[in-house]
């Protein structure tokens, strides 16, 4: 027997609801953060308010930048294992992002496009909290928005991750000229069967300069899910010994 219209009407919503929360629960999204983090706000170029979350107190500071659609929260616990390994950690919410509690609420509306400004304002922000040195790390667009960042010479970061960053994503886009502009080590991560941005990743390789590397690891997961996923300790691992190479002695 069929289901009637107002059954199949609720097992969609039901469906589309299960979807929803499983963007949240891959993404790593917790509302817990580390004891001891704090909340901070900052503001881009343009004014925008922009609100984070730092952890620890190292003078090597490290911006981690999330992907869409998730927000500040899915980079908390390696955010915690930065930390813990002592380095000035902040994670923070694009502009338009608005989860609310410990997550934050940035100002302005969603403009993707703008987002490298916001990773500017993340950077300028660490070296005045006391940050002698800066790297960065982006997922999915939050890499794109971080190799936009690098460009700029007041980031001078020491060191970049990327994990599943397109090269061009809803209007934010980096090309060769703009990442042969960005002279600091560059680590690509992708996975393999994330088949998208495992060329990406490779594109990114091939198109930069200087000291660069690409790690496509054999996992489905995109972005922060790495951290996360089947490869998950392989890949924190991959970032953490990256960072450390270049960590000098700040």
């Amino acid at each position: 027997m069929g289901r009637t219209p107002s059954l199949r009407r609720g097992a969609a919503v039901a469906a589309a609801a299960f979807l929803l929360l499983g963007v949240g629960c891959r993404a790593g999204a917790t509302d817990a953060p580390q004891a001891g983090s704090r909340p901070v706000v900052f503001h881009a170029s343009d004014g925008t308010r922009l609100e984070g979350r730092v952890f620890g107190s190292g003078t090597v500071g490290v911006v981690l930048a999330h992907m869409f659609p998730a927000d500040q929260r899915s980079w908390w616990p390696f955010a915690g294992t930065l930390a813990d390994d002592g380095y000035r950690v902040l994670t923070f919410d694009f502009r338009g992002y608005c989860p609310g509690g410990n997550a934050g609420c940035s100002g302005g509306s969603k403009d993707i496009p703008k987002i490298s400004q916001d990773v500017v304002a993340a950077a300028s922000y660490l070296r005045n909290a006391g940050a002698t040195r800066v790297m960065l790390v982006g997922a999915s667009m939050g890499g794109t928005a971080s190799l936009l960042a690098a460009a700029q010479p007041e980031v001078d970061p020491s060191a970049i991750v990327t994990l599943s960053a397109p090269l061009s994503f809803e209007g934010l886009t980096i090309d060769p000229t703009t990442l042969q502009n960005v002279p600091a080590p560059k680590l690509f991560i992708a996975g393999t069967g994330d088949a998208t941005a495992a060329q990406a990743a490779q594109q990114l390789y091939d198109q930069a300069l200087g000291s660069r590397r690409v790690e496509i690891v054999p996992a489905d997961d995109h972005g922060t899910d790495l951290l996360t996923g089947t490869r998950g300790e392989e890949v924190q691992k991959l970032i953490t010994n990256y960072l450390e190479q270049f960590r000098g002695g700040g």
